[in-house]
């Protein structure tokens, strides 16, 4: 990417206002906001924002860029960009706690108005690590870093459900790069050339030590910054460039977690004094949409249903797990499933762990794998079919079983416990620590069997309640958050054992029970993080803005 950077001290808001449509990969942005209602907003939209927490219009700097769109056409983009914004009035940390605002204004030479532009909001999280945008010079250039502030960590090494993937796809600085057929993937970029305001969020993460040995980025640090930082591009109506009631947020793997838990719990009280006591703007922190790619999500619950979808696969060593152990996590699972009472979609039913499979080969797996045959040549797919005899091809649909999908699939990625490890050494139970405390369980199973020596008999008070924080399926189930977003783009890959496959389809199907727009499906043969429509994503978030704009 290509930059030319020229400081600029005029208005923003509605250059080049007027009638005129900008269409960049097939996707058309008319123009018709008006520097008079533009400013008329900002002059009532500041309310009792401090005045550190005022955005400022024209403390920005104008950068140019060759971009590449979804459809692989480059383009010359002209853009305003403001960074490292910090987002609250009293950071625990700035680095973290700051956000990077990306305008377009010239596409191929031709103006654009974004003023009522949707905004993506892009979060780079990865592992439920740090995420920072303090050192990019542009567009696409936050990501998460490893290491904390305070010297050397010692914290647990992140396991791969936290920080990365295998297969096919993998993720690349959280949620702003992901891999498509071996390409680097950036939504932001994608979105800043398609004429979308792109807001980026660095967040505070699960590494982050003082010089008091305290960890001050554990859970629920993460979320309860991107809210804040919802609220304040919302609190800044009419002065941020952009529709602020039309937020789309994405992220992949934690980051999708977090996308999707943003999604799901806007405007809860249950994050009110988190975020007083760093100060965040007092506005709204729903969204409109949700984008989330492999989310790792459900902890509390991750290590039965991982067990239920991957326990009687080998590890790469060839080695089972512990079978005594996975059954017994196998059991919860099925509790807690029917517990749930959830309907599989298009009139499925009621589902179960006895049932779960069928559902995920008719719903998912099977439309996934026929979707991607349909894709090939007639030779490619000879070849793949020759290659692959547990898939049966009639010409026009896919079809296998579920014991033949696991074997396709192969080693799993992890070991049992998958995510609340006996010894503590999963990235998530770092992401459960506390005060000088590094790690901790959060299950009562794995504080049961535990093996790294702590004298806890229970666990720690506070943990349900951060469970809660953490999870978006708390929202849904039960009694349904009505601030929720209503939009939902949900994306896994077939051969990401990263997760269980039922997370992200309990999610789904927990939201499509609710009545929202959700738009879930799985990439055949993909790995952890893979982005392999990228565009339908980018026309998506047109389409769903554009239907309920008024």
């Amino acid at each position: 990417m290509k930059h030319r950077a020229v400081k600029r001290r005029s208005v923003v808001l509605g250059i080049g206002a007027g009638a005129g449509a900008v269409a960049v990969g097939g996707i058309t942005l008319n123009a018709q906001a008006s520097t008079t209602a533009s400013t008329a907003a900002a002059s009532t939209s500041a309310g009792s924002t401090p005045d550190s927490l005022v955005f400022d219009p024209d403390a920005y700097t104008e950068l140019t860029a060759t971009l590449t769109d979804a459809d692989g056409a480059d383009h010359e983009v002209t853009y305003h960009f403001w960074k490292a914004l910090t987002y609250v009035a009293k950071p625990v940390d700035e680095k973290y706690q700051s956000l990077n605002v990306n305008v377009p204004v010239k596409i191929d030479g031709k103006k654009v108005d974004a003023s009522r532009a949707p905004i993506l909001f892009a979060n780079s999280v990865g592992g439920y690590m740090p995420s920072s945008v303090a050192d990019a010079t542009g567009v696409g250039g936050g990501g998460m870093t490893g290491m904390p502030t305070g010297g050397a960590s010692g914290s647990p090494a992140p396991t791969a459900s936290s920080s990365g993937g295998t297969g096919t796809g993998e993720v690349q600085s959280g949620g702003n790069a992901m891999v498509n057929g071996g390409e680097m993937v950036s939504l932001p970029k994608l979105a800043l050339v398609a004429g979308y305001v792109v807001v980026e969020p660095g967040a505070r993460g699960r590494t982050l030590k003082n010089s008091a040995g305290e960890w001050y980025g554990t859970a629920p640090a993460a979320i309860v910054d991107l809210k804040a930082a919802v609220r304040y591009v919302r609190a800044n109506k009419g002065r941020i460039p952009g529709d602020t009631a039309r937020i789309v947020s994405c992220g992949v793997s934690a980051g999708g977690a977090l996308s999707a838990l943003l999604g799901a719990s806007g405007d809860s009280p249950l994050y009110d004094t988190h975020l007083k006591e760093i100060g965040a703007a007092d506005a709204s922190d729903a969204i409109f949409a949700s984008g989330d790619w492999c989310p790792i999500t459900d902890l509390e619950h991750a290590d039965g249903a991982y067990e239920w979808n991957w326990g009687s696969n080998e590890l790469s060593t060839g080695k089972q797990v512990d079978q005594t152990v996975s059954k017994q996590l196998r059991a919860q699972f099925a509790e807690y499933q029917a517990g749930l009472k959830l309907r599989g979609r298009d009139g499925f039913g009621p589902l179960t762990a006895r049932n779960y499979d069928d559902y995920l080969l008719k719903q998912y797996l099977q439309p996934s794998a026929t979707t991607y045959l349909k894709s090939l040549s007639d030779s490619a797919r000879t070849d793949y079919l020759a290659a692959n005899p547990f898939l049966t091809w009639d010409g026009e649909q896919a079809t296998f079983t579920w014991a033949g999908f696991l074997a396709h699939v192969g080693a799993r990625k992890k070991t049992v416990p998958a995510f609340d490890a006996f010894d503590l050494s999963a990235g998530e139970n770092n992401e459960f620590g506390a005060g000088t405390t590094e790690a901790r369980h959060f299950t009562a199973y794995s504080l049961k069997h535990d093996t790294s020596g702590t004298t806890a008999k229970r666990l720690a008070a506070d943990i349900p309640e951060q469970l809660r924080l953490m999870n978006p399926m708390h929202f849904l189930v039960g009694k349904a958050n009505p601030q929720r977003a209503r939009h939902w783009w949900i994306r896994l890959g077939t051969k990401d054992s990263d997760t269980s496959l039922t997370v992200s389809a309990n999610l789904a199907a927990a939201l499509a029970g609710l009545g929202d727009d959700v738009d879930h499906r799985y990439y055949w043969d993909q790995g952890h993080g893979a982005n392999t429509d990228p565009g339908d994503f980018i026309a998506w978030i047109a389409k769903v803005c554009g239907a309920t704009r008024k």
